[in-house]
């Protein structure tokens, strides 16, 4: 069936314009419900949300539309994505809904659901659901409404979850830690993990006021976290985004540390260790010297489409365990059922703390490839696989590539989200990587006139 709804990561949109509607949700929780109901019976469903002021009106209609399909629900108030997914799974619910649109603005906001085993759902449920939001609302009897609760220790039960994947006897005593929480899901979580676990630490973006989730703070905005670490003589930074389940780092020079840098640092300890299951999966969008770097220590590499659901289904379908993006969305299966941002940040400190070494340090050996990236906007109306499919345009890529060998990487894909058509060329240093994105933006372009 064709959606219009749910994308590869839930539904997402402007709060106040279609789907992003109170009456919407309201419906959209009725149809979950009588889905779940159907294939379960008597049902129960957790929700949490991020701190974004529109979160409170979309609890309330979800919990109204749950109800009165005569489905229980558990409210979990502020938590992060991965902490959903994982109460879900422990509290054995029949799903988990967050209300979140991540690293995006305070006025977007969108729903995804998670299955009991704290998974994205199901495609096929997911069009259920959309179908199911054709029929009229109607309402079980009195005796059958769902029930409303909320569950008062969730934080307790993430946090103490979260601790529990470094080894018992693992401290960070020692480390100076500045945690970006961008204002978002983290904020009343992260410190107290870190804390707990011995570390000494600041905060910074851990005011959420409704309005100011993500705004010049979190894994989106390093500036400020990157200036904190430097200011305070701290050992690392860690920003999580507005729901939690991205990281990046910042190093006591002040340095980013991405989602590539992550990836490598977690792939190269648990092999050295002898507990890696399989190889590693990037995105399109992984830095070519990731591939490199993992190649030179036996690790396989695949890519996949990007977005955390492409990641986890290759991840599935090859029996492996760590894959991630760029942007700081790790998986780490032997560990949690989808990205964790706090969880990710804990398995590189727990290298730190093993091998007493510092970012600097254990990064010394890894060395990313120079990208560029170059936007084409396309004129109203233009099809982005209409212009990628034209000959002149394969025939540019294909030279490109050969020009390039195994010295770099070519990469045309239309953007998911605008109107464009990203041209990334990415190689080794001696190269002029932004001259050749450019060239080919200009090939683009002229097709494009």
């Amino acid at each position: 069936m064709t959606r219009r709804y749910f994308g590869t990561d839930g539904i997402r949109g402007t709060v106040g314009e279609a789907p992003i509607t109170a009456d919407f949700m309201l419906k959209l929780g009725w149809a979950a419900g009588q889905v779940l109901r159907r294939e379960k019976g008597r049902t129960r469903v957790l929700i949490g949300k991020d701190t974004r002021i529109s979160g409170y009106m979309f609890e309330s209609a979800l919990e109204a539309g749950l109800s009165a399909a005569g489905v229980d629900v558990s409210l979990l108030g502020p938590m992060p994505t991965p902490g959903i997914a994982y109460l879900t799974r422990t509290f054995r619910a029949d799903a988990g809904i967050v209300i979140s649109a991540s690293h995006n603005p305070f006025a977007d906001n969108g729903i995804k659901f998670f299955s009991a085993e704290g998974k994205k759902l199901a495609d096929e449920v997911e069009d259920r659901i959309e179908a199911m939001l054709d029929a009229p609302l109607d309402t079980v009897g009195a005796g059958q409404l769902g029930k409303a609760a909320r569950i008062d220790d969730a934080a307790g039960r993430y946090i103490e979850f979260c601790k529990s994947t470094l080894p018992d006897r693992l401290s960070l005593h020692g480390l100076k830690v500045v945690l970006d929480c961008a204002h978002g899901a983290t904020y009343h979580i992260a410190p107290s993990v870190f804390r707990e676990l011995g570390a000494e630490v600041s905060v910074i973006g851990c005011a959420p006021d409704g309005l100011n989730i993500n705004r010049d703070v979190g894994s989106t905005h390093p500036a400020a976290l990157r200036a904190a670490v430097i200011q305070q003589g701290a050992d690392l930074g860690i920003a999580f985004d507005g729901d939690g389940d991205r990281v990046l780092l910042v190093d006591a020079d002040g340095r980013e540390v991405d989602g590539d840098d992550i990836l490598y640092l977690i792939a190269r300890d648990r092999f050295d260790r002898g507990l890696l299951q399989g190889g590693v999966v990037g995105t399109l969008m992984s830095n070519f010297g990731l591939a490199m770097a993992l190649e030179k220590l036996g690790i396989p590499f695949e890519r996949a489409k990007v977005g955390d659901r492409f990641v986890m289904e290759k991840m599935a379908a090859n029996g492996w365990e760590l894959g991630g993006e760029s942007s700081g969305h790790i998986v780490c299966a032997h560990a949690q059922t989808t990205g964790d941002g706090i969880v990710s940040a804990l398995q590189v400190l727990a290298l730190m703390m093993r091998e007493q070494k510092t970012l600097v340090t254990l990064l010394r050996e890894f060395e990313k490839v120079p990208q560029a990236l170059v936007n084409v906007r396309l004129p109203a109306g233009t099809d982005a696989r209409d212009v990628m499919k034209a000959p002149e345009l394969d025939a540019a890529v294909s030279g490109l590539e050969a020009e390039l060998g195994d010295q770099g990487r070519v990469l045309l894909r239309p953007s998911g989200t605008e109107p464009l058509i990203r041209v990334m060329v990415e190689g080794r240093s001696h190269l002029d990587v932004m001259g050749l994105a450019k060239n080919l933006a200009q090939r683009v372009e002229a097709l494009l006139a």
